[in-house]
C-alpha cells in the first residue's frame, strides 16, 4: 500500500531534474489529534466579497473564532469583522488585491459571492483570485461561497451561481499540485447561521484529501442547540459497520477520539480484528453478519439493551464482486446489491424504527464508482448509486427529526483491496486526481467524523467525495 513517488525521496528528485511527464505528488498535511477550538490558529487568510457581501458576519464571526488572521479586501468587510477580531484578539487588516503581502503565502482565500446576480458579475471572481492566487501557500484553501442556482427566481442569476462549481472545480484542479484545494460552499437564503461547521472543516487539515467539491448548506434539518467544537461527541453513541480494518477501524477511532463510545460491529469470521479495534479505542463490539435477515433487528436490540439507543450510524460494511456484466454469476450481482445496499435500507429502517435518537447522523459510504461507473462493477456501481438515492429521499423524510442523512464517496483509497489491484493500474489510479495520489483511510474517516458532528447540521442529503479531485467523475 506503499506510494513509490510519496515514501522515495531520491526518485521524486529524479523525475523533477529530468522533467519528465510524471505527476510528483506534494505530501499531504494531515491533522493529528482530535478536534480543536481554534484549527485555523494564525493561519492568515484573505476575504474577499462582491457587492454588499452578504456572507460577511457570519464569515467573520467563524473565521475570528476558528483562530484565523484575517485580511480584507472590501469595503463591507471592514465593519463585519471589527467586533469579531477585538473579541478574539485578532483584528482583520484591510489590504487592496494586488498589495504587497508581508509574512509570507496566505492559507486561504474566501469569497463570498453571493450577491453575484448576473454572468458579467462574475468577473468579481476574476479580480480577486487573479491577483492573489499564487499568494496561496502549499496545502492552502480556496472557497467559494454563493446561492444554490436552483434557489434563484432569475435565470440570469441562477446561470451565474451556477458558474461558482465550475470555477472552483477548475480553480481545485491548479492548485492540486501544490497540494492545495477549493470548493464552492452553497448556502441557502436563511442558513447563514450554519456555516460555521462546513467551513472549519474545508479550510483545516481534517480535509486534506477532499478536492473539488460543491456543497450545499440548508436549515433542512431541525438544529438542538450550540454546537460544541471540541469533544463535540461526547456522551454520543455511534455504531461503525465493518469497523475490523480500513476505513471502519480508522472511523471508530476518530468518533472515539471526539467522546463518542463506538460500537464496531463486524461479521463473525472478523470477531478478533473486530475486538481489538473496539478494545483499542475504549468501545464495544457487535458481531452480526449484516446480509442475514435477522441482522436488523439483532442490531437494533443490541444497540437498545445495551447502549439505550443510537446517535450516529456509519455504514461502511461492504463487498466488491467484478466481473463484467457478461461474465458475472448470478450469485455476484445478489451479493453486492444485497450487502451494499439492500441491508444498509432495512437496517436503517430498523434503526429509525427503535433506538435511533432525533438529532442522530447517519452517513453511508458509496463510491465515485457510483457517480462516474466502472469497468466491471456494473452491480458494484449500481448498489453504490443507489445508496447516494437512497440518501437523498432519505435526508427528507428524517429533517423533521433532526436527523441528518449523508453520503461519502471516496475515490482511490489506500487499502488491502486497492492493494490487490495491478501495479500499473493501480500506479495509473492514484494519479488521476488533482492531487496525484491515493487517500489514507484516516481521510475518509475524517470525513465521516465531521458529518457527525453537531456542527455538520447544514448538511443533509449530500454527498462529500473523498476523492482527491478524481478526474472519473469529476
Amino acid at each position: 500500500m506503499n506510494d513509490f513517488l510519496l515514501q522515495n525521496e531520491p526518485a521524486r528528485k529524479v523525475i523533477k531534474s529530468l522533467g519528465l511527464p510524471v505527476p510528483v505528488p506534494p505530501k499531504l498535511a494531515r491533522a493529528k489529534g482530535p478536534m480543536e477550538e481554534r484549527p485555523l490558529h494564525d493561519v492568515r487568510v484573505i476575504v474577499g466579497a462582491a457587492g454588499n457581501a452578504p456572507l460577511a458576519q457570519a464569515l467573520a464571526g467563524t473565521l475570528t473564532r476558528a483562530g484565523a488572521s484575517c485580511l480584507v479586501t472590501h469595503d463591507g468587510l471592514d465593519a463585519a469583522f471589527a467586533a469579531p477580531g477585538e473579541a478574539f484578539g485578532r483584528p482583520a487588516v484591510r489590504i487592496e488585491p494586488g498589495d504587497e503581502l508581508h509574512g509570507g503565502r496566505v492559507g486561504a482565500l474566501v469569497f463570498d459571492a453571493t450577491a453575484v446576480t448576473t454572468p458579467s458579475e462574475l468577473r468579481s471572481l476574476y479580480d480577486f483570485f487573479h491577483p492573489l492566487v499564487k499568494q496561496i501557500a502549499p496545502g492552502g484553501r480556496a472557497v467559494v461561497l454563493g446561492r444554490p442556482p436552483a434557489t434563484r427566481r432569475d435565470a440570469r442569476a441562477g446561470a451565474a451561481q451556477a458558474g461558482l462549481e465550475g470555477f472552483a472545480r477548475s480553480l481545485a484542479k491548479e492548485l492540486g499540485k501544490r497540494g492545495s484545494t477549493a470548493h464552492v460552499l452553497y448556502v441557502e437564503d436563511g442558513a447563514e447561521h450554519r456555516i460555521a461547521g462546513p467551513l472549519r472543516f474545508l479550510l483545516s487539515k481534517r480535509s486534506a484529501f477532499v478536492s473539488g467539491q460543491p456543497l450545499t448548506i440548508s436549515a433542512t434539518a431541525a438544529a438542538q442547540g450550540e454546537p460544541a467544537w471540541t469533544r463535540p461527541l461526547d456522551g454520543k453513541v455511534a455504531l461503525v459497520t465493518g469497523a475490523a480494518r480500513g476505513i471502519g477501524a480508522a472511523t471508530a477511532k476518530l468518533l472515539a477520539d471526539e467522546g463518542a463510545h463506538v460500537v464496531c460491529l463486524d461479521r463473525p469470521g472478523d470477531a478478533q480484528l473486530c475486538s481489538q479495534v473496539a478494545h483499542g479505542i475504549g468501545g464495544s463490539t457487535l458481531q452480526v453478519d449484516v446480509s442475514t435477515e435477522s441482522a436488523p433487528q439483532e442490531i437494533a436490540d443490541a444497540l437498545s439493551e445495551r447502549h439505550g439507543g443510537v446517535n450516529i450510524v456509519v455504514h461502511n460494511a461492504g463487498v466488491t464482486r467484478d466481473k463484467t456484466i457478461a461474465r458475472m454469476s448470478e450469485d455476484k450481482w445478489d451479493q453486492a446489491i444485497d450487502i451494499n445496499l439492500s441491508a444498509v435500507v432495512r437496517i436503517t429502517e430498523a434503526l429509525l424504527g427503535g433506538p435511533m435518537r432525533d438529532g442522530g447522523r447517519l452517513v453511508l459510504l458509496s463510491s465515485v464508482a457510483g457517480i462516474a461507473g466502472n469497468m466491471g462493477q456494473t452491480n458494484y456501481a449500481a448498489s453504490k448509486s443507489g445508496v447516494i438515492g437512497y440518501t437523498r429521499q432519505l435526508s427528507r423524510i428524517a429533517a423533521a427529526r433532526g436527523i441528518t442523512v449523508n453520503a461519502i464517496a471516496p475515490g482511490f483509497i489506500e487499502t488491502r483491496l486497492t492493494a490487490a489491484i495491478p501495479v500499473m493500474i493501480r500506479e495509473a489510479a492514484r494519479r488521476l486526481s488533482n492531487l496525484s495520489q491515493g487517500g489514507q483511510p484516516r481521510d475518509v474517516g475524517d470525513a465521516i467524523t465531521f458529518l457527525s458532528t453537531p456542527g455538520a447540521v447544514g448538511l443533509t442529503g449530500q454527498v462529500l467525495r473523498v476523492c482527491g479531485g478524481a478526474l472519473v467523475g469529476a
